[in-house]
């Protein structure tokens, strides 16, 4: 009896240990995954790291003003490159004591006034100026270039002024805005450096010729040049579990698993389809996301078949699922809709049209369909409508009838057809008016 419990509460013991470290090992990697973590490593960016790295040293430690544009594709690491500097510079105490951030998103300051404003509070300059900060434009622009200018490269803290969607800031009126950060950084008052992240390749040619002659026309670009082979390795690099993880024991067996895991050739395909598609590492993240979620105490390696799964989640058409959940009713307009594309070559349609189309097939086959009227089928129509499978071509007018508004279906023969594989119990007829070359006459 002693025996027993021993080994029961050993087990406990062991169960609770393993729950534990499975808790910790996805914390550790979804850190990873979902976060720009700067202490992940970076791949295939060291001269960038080291040419972006100079240049805030400079502004940092020696006073220089500075601008430069970070460039790529989205998910290329802009921001993860950016986040490592940072990092380093932070380091040194003279920096971490005087740099001064101030960080900008053109999809959040949509105007130059939002974007003062938000200057202004990440500068806690708020209570120098009490209500002024909230006065016109003009007075805002003018107090902050005023206390800018007022600095000198010995005493002055130097300011970072970090651009997210640079290319959105373009669009502000007369660009006042990145004029007037250009025109800071061009002088010799307070150390400023300005760092845009876009992803636009021809940002240059949208800047006007005042800004574009203020702007220093240093580019880092990053375009994930990298191969299948280092593509693998990056994949072995996010999985791998720190040689300072508590668990030494697990760390060894979670990083051999990860080693047969890259050399499996089931694991292998999926990685090269997914090269394939996108070399960025946020779809990358995105796959592993979804493996990592299969790890429990009574599964915890990730396995070939859970990358699989995972790769066939993120592949996963959006549209054709929705098609699942409809009804037969609206699956029958669907298809009525695909032979009108069909035989009208992709014109535009209505509620009229189709539902004529579907009253030729209830006629052909009255004895397994049942006969809906017009109201229900223009009720699942507008269904339709609101799933956004359909869309109207012309703006809903208010003399135009509901059932003559011209519509264009949403969906490709390829998908409906997939959908009609996987829908439950969908019937016979159904599939047969759908694999149907023409409609019925």
């Amino acid at each position: 009896m002693r025996i027993t419990a021993m080994s029961k509460r050993k087990s406990k013991e062991t169960s609770s240990v393993n729950g534990e470290c499975i808790s910790q090992v996805q914390r550790i990697l979804r850190e990873r995954f979902c976060h720009q973590c700067p202490n992940g490593k970076l791949f295939g960016v060291q001269l960038q790291y080291k040419h972006l790295l100079e240049l805030l040293k400079r502004t940092t430690i020696h006073g220089e003003s500075n601008s430069a544009l970070i460039i790529g594709p989205r998910g290329s690491g802009k921001t993860m490159l950016l986040n490592h500097v940072l990092k380093e510079l932070m380091e040194a105490k003279q920096v971490r004591e005087n740099l001064l951030q101030v960080h900008l998103n053109g999809l959040l300051q949509t105007n130059d006034k939002i974007a003062l404003k938000e200057i202004t509070r990440q500068l806690q300059m708020e209570n120098v100026v009490g209500d002024k900060v909230f006065g016109s434009f003009a007075e805002n622009l003018a107090f902050l270039l005023e206390a800018l200018k007022k600095g000198d490269r010995d005493s002055s803290c130097p300011v970072l002024f970090i651009l997210d969607e640079f290319d959105l800031f373009v669009h502000h009126k007369n660009q006042t805005l990145l004029y007037n950060l250009f025109d800071i950084s061009q002088s010799a008052h307070t150390p400023v450096t300005v760092i845009g992240l876009t992803c636009r390749q021809d940002i240059l040619e949208l800047l006007e010729k005042r800004v574009k002659s203020r702007f220093s026309h240093r580019q880092i670009y990053l375009m994930n040049s990298f191969d299948f082979k280092h593509y693998l390795r990056i994949f072995k690099e996010q999985l791998y579990l720190p040689a300072e993880f508590l668990y030494k024991p697990f760390t060894q067996k979670w990083n051999k698993n990860v080693q047969s895991l890259s050399e499996d050739r089931t694991v292998q395909d999926v990685l090269q389809n997914h090269f394939h598609c996108s070399k960025d590492l946020r779809s990358l993240h995105m796959l592993l996301m979804l493996a990592l979620s299969s790890i429990t105490v009574s599964h915890p390696f990730m396995t070939g078949s859970d990358l699989l799964e995972a790769s066939k989640l993120c592949r996963m058409d959006s549209k054709a699922n929705i098609v699942h959940g409809l009804s037969v009713l609206e699956i029958c307009l669907i298809i009525a809709m695909k032979h009108l594309n069909d035989v009208y070559e992709g014109e535009p349609f209505n509620f009229q049209m189709v539902y004529n189309e579907f009253q030729k097939f209830i006629q052909r086959k009255a004895h397994s369909m049942y006969n809906f009227e017009k109201p229900v089928v223009m009720k699942a129509f507008e269904h339709l409508l609101q799933l956004e499978l359909i869309k109207p071509i012309e703006g809903l007018c208010v003399r135009a009838q509901r059932e003559y508004l011209l519509m264009k279906l949403l969906l490709d023969n390829n998908q409906i057809m997939d959908a009609l594989q996987v829908y439950p119990n969908c019937p016979t007829d159904v599939k047969q008016w759908a694999t149907s070359s023409l409609s019925w006459l």
